[in-house]
């Protein structure tokens, strides 16, 4: 449900009509200004003609009004009267800023589309004039607000284009603009331009909800009536006044119900939201008792968005109840001030009095993280998934050891929350306590989750965690670094190929650096530096034998001597570079679980005293005949004698054979309790190597099983899944 605000096509708007609109709610505004911005737009489009036939000039007022409507500052309404003047009118921003200020002029250029430039498709320009906006709307959020003003009145107008535009133009909205409306809490605009997308995109199903809904008008008004009476009534026997509306939902609203529940437009009941408007905070609660003790409220359906506001500052009390003839139907509680907030969002924090113009304006975290995903995402397509999936956001909440309140969109895992928290927990999470019970990265998050992220130095983003993270946010830093590791292995593997090849010819990097002998070849091959260089030999874009090709010295070193000569070290070389890329695939899907710095072919065993697994920070050690012994970094057994033998050793992710690992499960002493935990952990999929148990004198069962897990990440799976069992009073790896 919104507010009746009504954005619809005026034909006949005039300069006028918007200086009283403005006086209603501003009468100290500059309306010399606002004439002013009214004829310069005039003039500058003066001939041009819209797709329907009207004058231009009805399209930018049209966006003033919307403005206007919203209760926008001076300088917002003039930049949508002039928002198409520079792309249109090869009017300067220069000009622009003279005639009235530097703001108009931001705002103007912010949304003014990138035509120089020309793209592959269509499709690319209009991301890329999105990019664009992202960065003139983090400066200044306005810009936006003014695009969707300016984005309603082309949907308002769209039948005069072709049918094919109007799906394209009617989907961008949906995907691109209606998220955006809904992240700014513009609810209002939201859900017009949801109705708009429906009646473009699906015209069949918009004019058949269309008449369905008018068929019934008379006896749904004459419903909501009685409804916002008995509501009244009933707040009054408790002496609290307030405003009740109501109306029926929106088209798309219905839409979206139809389709979830898979019914048809008879079988959804709930299609009226009233909302009860009352003066404090505290009456809100009161009014939501009252309608409670009044009506049979429906389980499960109420929300409190006053003590948790969603991330666009939202707050209302929702609940659904039965109400008069048994219909069901939708309860908003909130103050005036909060449906402010609810109709106009970011909108209604442009408070302007006194011409203090602009003091008050918000700064959003989300469009700061948009123009961070703006810089480090190169694809076009992957950028539009962020728009399409993350702005519209309506999840769970849930909580932060210290009660702190995060709401992420549905389906997120403990993964996607440590990532929200910070880019380093996210990459070294290995798991999460969930309401104090231990949970894998895989585990779905509710609503009211308090949790604890469980982290470990020696735990990184594998490929996998693409497929856990849910939110953009959590996967383009999973990706950031994915490819940063990759690029460090380029590096090191292209920089000992040159190394090794240069060495035939007798010299090496350090001396062609210090004799400044690469720039010819960073000049004819865009390269940035040294490190560049090596990645793209690392990654095998280019060959070390065409880098040597043009090189100075090694030139006149070829023009010295015998082309077979030269020939054999060439083929050495490729030789040489073949064989590297050759162990390094080799290395990487090795059988051994351990890599050993620097060393191949050595014998490497786990220590029996901890039993390290993937994920578990390691250590090795020199052992005399036997190879090295890998412990757990935090092992009783490492001590300042056994320091002295250490050597690196690392986890090799490409490594999927199976761990052992023993936990000590506590319980009440209870018949079949040993069963029924092997039975649940064989459910997990883990099998189990051997268990024993032991009835302890308080009544207490102690069993210590050794298991087989792939890393800690399945480990901690496991731990969980039996610490769900009721009889089972602590887990405890051994």
């Amino acid at each position: 449900m919104s507010q009746n605000l009504d954005f619809s096509h005026e034909r006949d708007l005039t300069i006028e009509d918007l200086v009283r609109r403005v006086e209603a709610y501003y009468p100290d505004a500059n309306f010399t200004m606002l004439r002013k911005a009214y004829q310069f737009a005039h003039n500058a489009h003066n001939g041009q003609k819209r797709s329907s036939g009207e004058d231009y000039i009805i399209h930018p007022v049209n966006v003033a009004a919307t403005l206007i409507r919203l209760r926008m500052d001076l300088d917002t309404i003039m930049a949508g009267l002039l928002h198409d003047v520079v792309e249109d009118c090869n009017i300067s921003p220069q000009e622009i800023e003279k005639e009235f200020n530097q703001g108009v002029a931001d705002l103007v250029v912010g949304l003014t589309k990138i035509s120089k430039i020309k793209f592959k498709s269509k499709e690319e320009s209009q991301i890329e004039n999105f990019r664009k906006m992202v960065v003139a709307m983090a400066k200044d959020l306005r810009v936006i607000i003014v695009k969707l003003a300016d984005r309603m009145h082309n949907m308002r107008t769209l039948q005069y284009v072709s049918d094919e535009k109007q799906k394209k133009i009617a989907q961008e909205t949906l995907d691109i603009y209606v998220p955006l409306a809904s992240r700014l809490g513009i609810n209002s605009v939201k859900s017009e331009l949801e109705d708009l997308c429906l009646r473009f995109l699906k015209p069949e199903i918009y004019y058949r909800l269309a008449e369905k809904v008018s068929m019934k008008k008379s006896e749904r008004d004459n419903y909501i009536r009685e409804v916002i009476t008995n509501i009244k009534e009933k707040l009054l026997e408790y002496s609290l006044h307030a405003e009740v509306k109501g109306r029926p939902k929106h088209f798309y609203s219905i839409y979206k119900k139809m389709t979830a529940r898979g019914v048809d437009f008879e079988q959804v009941q709930d299609l009226l939201a009233f909302r009860i408007i009352v003066s404090n905070i505290t009456e809100c609660y009161k009014a939501l008792g009252i309608i409670h003790s009044s009506f049979i409220p429906i389980p499960g359906r109420f929300k409190d968005y006053i003590a948790i506001p969603k991330v666009n500052n939202y707050q209302s009390l929702h609940t659904a109840v039965i109400g008069p003839r048994a219909e069901r139907i939708e309860i908003q509680i909130r103050t005036n001030e909060m449906d402010e907030v609810a109709e106009a969002g970011v909108a209604a924090h442009w408070k302007y009095k006194e011409g203090l113009a602009g003091k008050s304006a918000p700064k959003l975290d989300w469009v700061q993280e948009l123009l961070e995903y703006n810089k480090n995402t190169d694809n076009n397509r992957e950028f539009l998934d962020v728009i399409k999936n993350d702005l519209d956001l309506d999840g769970v909440f849930v909580f932060t050891p210290k009660g702190d309140v995060r709401e992420l969109k549905y389906g997120a895992t403990p993964l996607d929350f440590a990532y929200e928290i910070h880019t380093e927990v996210g990459h070294h999470c290995v798991g999460a306590k969930i309401n104090g019970k231990i949970v894998p990265l895989r585990h779905i998050l509710k609503s009211g989750d308090s949790i604890e992220i469980l982290t470990s130095k020696t735990q990184s983003p594998s490929k996998d965690w693409l497929n856990i993270a849910k939110s953009s946010k959590a996967r383009s830093k999973i990706k950031q670094w994915l490819l940063k590791v990759e690029r460090d292995e380029n590096r090191e593997l292209g920089r000992d190929i040159l190394e090794k090849a240069f060495k035939v010819f007798g010299t090496s990097l350090k001396a062609l650096r210090k004799n400044n002998e690469l720039k010819e070849f960073f000049d004819e091959f865009h390269i940035i530096d040294e490190d560049e260089l090596c990645v793209q030999v690392g990654s095998g874009k280019l060959s070390a034998k065409l880098v040597m090709e043009h090189i100075p010295s090694l030139k006149d070193l070829a023009a010295k001597q015998d082309l077979p000569e030269i020939n054999e070290k060439i083929s050495e070389i490729e030789s040489y570079s073949n064989q590297m890329t050759k162990n390094v695939r080799k290395k990487t899907h090795s059988d051994n679980a351990v890599v050993v710095d620097e060393m191949s072919d050595v014998m490497v065993r786990m220590a029996k005293c901890c039993n390290p697994i993937p994920g578990d920070g390691i250590v090795g050690f020199i052992t005399r005949g036997r190879g090295i012994t890998v412990h757990k970094s935090d092992c009783n057994r490492v001590d300042s004698e056994t320091l002295v033998r250490t050597i690196k050793v690392t986890w090799n992710k490409g490594f999927s054979f199976t761990h052992p690992v023993s936990v000590r499960v506590m319980t009440q002493d209870k018949p079949g309790i040993l069963s029924l935990i092997s039975k649940t952990i064989n459910n997990s999929g883990i099998n189990i190597r051997s268990a024993m148990a032991k009835s302890m004198p308080d009544r207490k069962g102690s069993f210590i099983f050794e298991i087989e897990v792939k890393d800690y990440s399945e480990l901690l799976k496991t731990i969980s899944s039996i610490e769900s069992l009721e009889e089972v009073i602590s887990v405890t790896r051994v």
